[in-house]
């Protein structure tokens, strides 16, 4: 069985994929109040439980790129799924801090795997001017999934208690892990796929200077370059300084709209709202840069364009602060996090453009780890800022991030990367 564009099937399973990764994500925060009263769990107790998630982000980054590129796409990723899904499971068995905070760790572990074995399945399946797309598809699951986990999780912890939301979510992921091992396979291998199809990802790969191979590296060779690479750090400081935008809207958005505008938990709800314009910034991001690179422009500077735009609108975060009304709130949250995701899905392509092939895993877990690192300190800046401040100054901090890491990007990451043999 042949199957037309079937490239566009693989970037939906890297979709749901993205969902079930954001929706057991989500539900700790969606069900902070009512999990913080059953426990008796303070802020700080909290916090310290969302940091050991991101500690463990940030290990897993470091060493899931690299058993990506060692395994291949199809059982890392079944892994890395299993894995988080079955940590999910446990959490609706936690009963103390202890507990919570460890099932949380062992989430991390295993949901960062997901976001350095979809990359890399999108270089392998689809050439430079569809690759924007296929990345904001994927990135906007994440967003769906933060959407939708508001109104699932809650409408699961309402009627049958909060721990049914973490087992039911966490069987759901259990499912797709297995589905996944049983339908993926490489391009070249894939019987579904049309003679025609391959044959344009592969040319569209040419034509961009990509080849699957390249020099062969030992493994010292291989952190050699990429920790030399200055394009690699500025990547990676980029992330560390961005991506905590996006945590803070899906860790602590919640509970500012709790502590500080009165929402009780089915209030909620509205968080929807936010997600749904992240959604609309992952894949925007992509048709704008697609659009740009179908006209004549280059790939990397399509993507640097579409982050100009996003760093003049980040900026504007100060603004849901100082909102009198809960429809000027929402308003500029939405464009804040849409701005941001179209950043977050532009960035991630051009890692796929700018590094190798042959060491792509491990250069993204490596660059990504940048960004678990940010909201881990983040994290930690927040409880501080909260406690001895207020909400407020964490909306200020936003307003210098994304212009300098795209200073950082344009300075040191815009010359193409030619990787050569160890000498």
């Amino acid at each position: 069985m042949k199957i037309p564009h079937f490239r566009w099937s693989i970037a939906t399973l890297l979709f749901v994929l993205s969902v079930i990764n954001y929706i057991d994500r989500q539900t700790l925060s969606i069900l902070a109040p009512t999990i913080q009263e059953d426990l008796g769990l303070s802020d700080q107790q909290y916090g310290n439980i969302v940091s050991l998630f991101l500690v463990a982000y940030t290990l897993s980054y470091l060493v899931s790129g690299r058993i990506v590129d060692a395994l291949g796409s199809r059982i890392s990723l079944a892994l890395f799924a299993g894995f988080w899904s079955l940590a999910q499971v446990l959490t609706g068995f936690a009963q103390s801090v202890a507990s919570l905070g460890i099932c949380r760790f062992l989430l991390g572990l295993g949901e960062a795997g997901g976001y350095t074995a979809s990359p890399k399945v999108v270089a392998e399946w689809f050439p430079p001017k569809d690759r924007g797309l296929a990345v904001g598809i994927y990135g906007a699951g994440a967003s769906i999934g933060a959407t939708l986990a508001p109104l699932f999780v809650i409408g699961l912890a309402v009627n049958f208690g909060w721990r049914s939301a973490f087992l039911v979510t966490g069987l759901i992921g259990l499912v797709f892990a297995f589905i996944w091992f049983l339908l993926y396979r490489n391009l070249g291998e894939h019987p579904w796929i049309t003679d025609r199809e391959r044959n344009l990802i592969l040319e569209g790969q040419r034509a961009d200077g990509e080849a699957a191979g390249g020099p062969a590296l030992t493994e010292g060779a291989r952190w050699r370059a990429i920790l030399c690479n200055r394009g690699v750090w500025a990547l990676m400081v980029a992330r560390l300084l961005t991506d905590p935008v996006w945590y803070f809207f899906q860790f602590w958005m919640p509970k500012y709209l709790h502590t500080v505008r009165g929402f009780d938990q089915v209030d909620l709800a509205s968080m929807w709202l936010v997600f749904l314009a992240a959604d609309i910034g992952f894949v925007a991001s992509g048709l704008v840069a697609g659009l740009l690179i179908r006209r004549g422009r280059a790939p990397r500077p399509a993507r640097l364009f579409v982050m100009l735009g996003s760093a003049a609108l980040v900026p504007l975060a100060p603004l849901v602060a100082t909102a009198s009304t809960s429809v000027g709130v929402f308003a500029v949250a939405m464009i804040v996090v849409l701005a941001h995701t179209a950043w977050l899905a532009s960035i991630s392509t051009y890692v796929l453009e700018y590094v190798p092939r042959q060491i792509l895993g491990t250069a993204f877990g490596f660059i990504a780890a940048g960004s678990a690192v940010g909201g881990i300190l983040m994290n930690q800046a927040v409880v501080w800022t909260i406690r001895h401040r207020s909400y407020d100054d964490c909306f200020y901090a936003m307003i210098v991030l994304h212009p300098l890491s795209l200073f950082l990007i344009w300075r040191f990451a815009a010359k193409a990367w030619v990787l050569r043999p160890a000498t």
